[in-house]
């Protein structure tokens, strides 16, 4: 492991500094895009990653970035009902334009353009958390408290089943 300093990674990093959360983002030789590649190289739970799915609202094409435990399967059924219109899984040009990171690497601060924020009340129980910081191999460590400084954010429940 290593600290990164990639324009995303950087990005991120000034996120959290504005919000108050001190974090010191870590860069892997090797991707971290999947939930069980995160856990496995920090050495911790699925459950405790915090991965990032990004939904494409289907009438206002706003993009809705889910931040949900590694072990939960996303109910988009329940995303649409928040956000009060469907939804589908974004593409990775959508992603890319809409919150200016790559598939892999969205982070759940620092977003590029206006990003409506979800997060599985799930987290809230886990701590640590980890969060992907703006490249597919690169984390940052938060706690609950921290998820629940991200603005504008809305705390539910995603898991489906």
């Amino acid at each position: 492991m290593e600290i990164l300093a990639s324009a995303s990674a950087a990005r991120v990093a000034r996120a959290l500094a504005e919000l108050g959360i001190s974090a010191d983002i870590v860069t892997f030789d090797g991707a971290t895009r999947t939930s069980a590649a995160a856990a496995a190289a920090i050495g911790c739970s699925v459950a405790q990653i915090a991965k990032s799915i990004v939904f494409r609202a289907r009438h206002s094409n706003n993009a809705v970035l889910v931040v949900a435990s590694g072990s939960n399967r996303v109910d988009e059924k329940r995303v649409a009902a928040a956000i009060g219109e469907p939804v589908d899984k974004a593409d990775a040009a959508f992603v890319r334009e809409k919150t200016g990171f790559a598939i892999g690497g969205v982070a759940p601060v620092g977003q590029a353009g206006p990003v409506t924020v979800l997060i599985d009340e799930d987290l809230l129980a886990l701590d640590p958390i980890w969060a992907a910081a703006g490249t597919p191999n690169s984390v940052f460590r938060l706690s609950p408290a921290d998820l629940r400084r991200i603005p504008a954010a809305r705390v539910l429940a995603v898991k489906a089943g």
